[in-house]
């Protein structure tokens, strides 16, 4: 009896993570995304797509790392086939930079809205189409009630919803999967040759649904993400120099 018991409760938080979008894990399968421990913090070791993500952006001096962590997601979410939207009133990003990042611009439909309220519209009725890859939005504020709806439309879907949250006046609680801060490390060098190394980010996971939150460095080259070891990864003191 208590065995059987035991059975049903851990169906029933299978069937809880897979409606959350926490997919199984599948036996002998490799990361798609290359984010190695990162991944590991989220229920079941596998990335959440096919749910919405808030990424929280503070500091206008954040805004290319916060932009290129993104484009690396979506450069993995876009090998399906499927178009990308991109939805704002004051975009920030420089398209053509998002080849550096593996991701063609020309397959990012970029929508300029006037109107926050209409960005949201605009957001939740894109997610409930099922042949884009995944869906950006640049807003400022965010509600659970908001949140909720945007996660609602892509329970059905399963497109990737990316709100990338600009100095919001207040961070609250939503119903995202997860909530990320991404912020600018100096990059280093090859062999000490003068120039600019690749990419570097501090990348927080601030709040993951059942999962364990957590601090990486993580550098992006020509194989995609690469998450350093503790041992290579920057000090507080070195970030403090920085920025």
């Amino acid at each position: 009896m208590e065995q059987a018991k035991r059975d049903i409760i851990a169906q029933l938080r299978k069937d809880i993570l897979l409606m959350e979008g926490f997919k199984p894990a599948t036996e002998g399968a490799t990361s798609a995304f290359g984010l190695g421990p990162i991944e590991a913090a989220f229920p079941n070791g596998v990335f959440p797509a096919g749910s919405v993500h808030e990424v929280l952006n503070l500091e206008a001096e954040h805004t290319g790392a916060t932009g290129g962590f993104i484009a690396g997601l979506l450069s993995v979410l876009m090998r399906s086939g499927g178009p990308c939207l991109w939805i704002s009133t004051c975009r920030k990003l420089f398209p053509p930079a998002l080849k550096a990042f593996g991701v063609e611009p020309e397959r990012i439909i970029f929508i300029d809205i006037d109107r926050e309220k209409d960005v949201l519209w605009a957001v939740e009725e894109a997610l409930k189409y099922k042949g884009l890859a995944a869906v950006v939005a640049e807003l400022r504020e965010l509600s659970f009630t908001q949140s909720r709806r945007l996660q609602l439309a892509v329970e059905e879907s399963r497109v990737t919803g990316f709100i990338l949250r600009h100095d919001p006046l207040k961070i609250s609680p939503t119903a995202c999967v997860a909530r990320w801060q991404v912020k600018p490390l100096p990059s280093e060098t090859e062999d000490d040759l003068p120039g600019v190394g690749y990419p570097r980010w501090q990348v927080e996971l601030l709040k993951v649904r059942n999962g364990n939150p957590g601090t990486w460095t993580v550098e992006w080259s020509e194989e995609g993400f690469n998450v350093l070891p503790a041992a290579e990864a920057i000090t507080e003191e070195q970030i403090l120099k920085f920025g």
